[in-house]
Formats: structure tokens, sequence, C-alpha cells
């Protein structure tokens, strides 16, 4: 049979031998708020009901067992196995009482999750439409950008369409079309040579 002890401030530990484990729930619940924290320890079966301390350093588990003797200190939501025997000589002893179940054996078991449905393939892309704007144009495949009578084309070997450029000058400023002998922009005015 399981045991309890009030901790105070809405903290209970609950403690359970089954088999050769002693399983130690500590729940604490305020209005709207319920945890928990459950661990194990392996600790044999139990000669004589547990019993707990209240120390400076929060509270001591105490287990008896045809192996010997068992301590586990309780701080908080935490708990761990201690290596040696503490003193419990100025230690309070806490009230353990017996009860019907442990909070985590009275929840109902989880229902095994369902496995995921395979992904459709994906379906390949429509290769995008030439994008156009005002007096700019620009396609994807292969990459092609128009501005009027520029043109830039990226990773194709096709010639331009656009009217050759051999004999034609841009401004290094605005990039407007000038003259081979032009000495100034036309349109912002940049010195060319």
């Amino acid at each position: 049979m399981p045991y309890v002890c009030e901790l105070g401030t809405g903290q209970r530990v609950y403690l359970d031998n089954q088999g050769s484990q002693t399983v130690v729930t500590i729940a604490s619940g305020s209005p709207g708020q319920q945890q928990q924290a459950s661990n194990g320890f392996q600790t044999g079966t139990w000669t004589s009901p547990p019993s707990l301390y209240r120390t400076g350093n929060g509270v001591v588990l105490k287990i008896e067992t045809a192996q010997g003797e068992h301590f586990v200190q309780l701080q908080g939501s935490s708990m761990s196995v201690m290596g040696q025997t503490p003193s419990l000589g100025s230690a309070q002893q806490m009230s353990v009482q017996q009860v019907s179940s442990t909070p985590a054996s009275s929840m109902p078991p989880m229902k095994p999750m369902e496995p995921m449905k395979p992904m459709e393939p994906m379906k390949p892309m429509e290769p995008m439409k030439p994008m156009q704007m005002g007096n700019m144009q620009m396609s994807m495949n292969p990459m092609e950008m128009r501005m009027g009578t520029m043109e830039l084309k990226m990773g194709s070997s096709e010639p331009s369409s656009a009217p050759s450029s051999g004999n034609r000058k841009f401004c290094s400023n605005c990039g407007a079309t000038v003259q081979p002998d032009d000495r100034f922009c036309g349109s912002c005015g940049h010195q060319l040579h």
C-alpha cells in the first residue's frame, strides 16, 4: 500500500514500494495548477513503513529493507539518493499515512499515438513567367533582364536579341546611352572622358 506525507505549502509526497523499487512522487498544487515529479529508486522490498524527517536541508526519506537502510533527500521538487547515513538526531519526524493510491497510479494510461500518414510527393514547380514593370522585363530561365535598350543575360550562350552594344557607350554614372564621341552625359551631365 502506498503512503502519503503532507510537506506543507501545498506539497505532498507519495511513497510506494513496487517490487524492489521505491517510487517517490512529489505533488504540489494550488487552485488551477497541479504539478508532480516522480522518481524510482532501487531499494528492495520494505520491511517497515517509510519515515520522513524535516531537516535544515529539506526532507529526508528513510526506507528500511532486508538489504539495509536507504535515504533519499527531497528539496523542492528534486530528489536524490544520499550516499551516507544523515544525522537525524535533531530532525523532526513527520506524520505518514497509508492511502489507497498515488496520483501517478490513478491517472489513466495514455493512448498510443497514431502513425503519421505518408506525405504526398511534391509536384514540380511551374516555370516562372516573365515579369514586366514599365520598360523593365525579367525572366528566370534563362535569367534575362531588359531595361529599355539594355539587356543582361546570365547562363545562356545565345546571342542577345537586343541591338548590338558594340559601338554604343553608357554613362558610368546614370547608365544612359551616350555616343562614343560625347564628352558629357546628355542625361546627368557626368564627364565621360
